[in-house]
């Protein structure tokens, strides 16, 4: 059963947002396996490797004797090449979800950056708004909590009454070692751990809504 919450408790919503707001997985793929032919490596493995961890770490497994630092500058060239021409969307029901959530109350945390999230919101008609977490804003990434805690700081949120919305197992256990309510949408099966399950983002709507408001338990029955 879930704790009954106190009156006048404002609840708050923090959402990933590649695979969960921005469809962007063809994306990813095609500009990791471009970074990859360039370095004369394996595309496919390298794609596997950086779906479960921050480029850095990516870098460090499948290019150890590469410098990082231009690894890292020659993938960030090609993101920012795909924000401009890229061809993406947001998920069915997004639009209309952050439009509904009152501003303060809600937030983006990302791996990416935030120019680069600003860039895809604005060419999918997304509004961003006032706290985004990104990768240059903490130390540590998902499925460390503390992305997910900084967001909560910011808003001036109890982890307890947040709700974290993903779509990957990283950003799901991120969630929870931050002591969260954890919903996870655009998947087949459910991520292990989540409180939640929905197979798109458009079917969670109504209830991310509900939680929000707070006719709607932060955990099922």
């Amino acid at each position: 059963m879930s704790e009954a919450r106190p009156s006048g408790t404002t609840r708050y919503v923090l959402f990933d947002v590649d695979g969960t707001l921005i469809d962007a997985l063809d994306n990813q793929r095609r500009v990791w396996r471009t970074w990859a032919r360039r370095h004369g490596l394996d595309p496919v493995e390298v794609h596997r490797v950086a779906l479960r961890t921050r480029p850095v770490e990516t870098f460090a497994q499948v290019a150890p004797d590469r410098d990082p630092l231009e690894c890292l500058a020659a993938l960030h060239a090609l993101e920012d090449e795909d924000v401009r021409t890229g061809v993406y969307g947001a998920f069915d029901g997004g639009s209309e979800l952050l439009a509904a959530l009152r501003p303060g109350t809600w937030a983006l945390v990302t791996s990416n950056y935030e120019h680069r999230v600003r860039g895809r919101f604005a060419r999918t008609g997304l509004p961003v708004p006032e706290v985004v977490v990104d990768a240059a804003a903490v130390e540590e990434g998902k499925p460390s909590p503390v992305p997910y805690l900084r967001a909560a700081s910011l808003l001036g949120a109890r982890p307890q009454d947040c709700l974290v919305v993903e779509d990957a197992p990283s950003g799901v256990r991120a969630g929870l070692r931050a002591g969260m309510t954890v919903w996870g949408v655009n998947t087949v099966t459910a991520v292990d751990g989540v409180h939640r399950h929905y197979g798109t983002l458009r079917e969670a709507v109504a209830d991310i809504l509900a939680f929000a408001s707070g006719s709607l338990p932060a955990h099922p029955a």
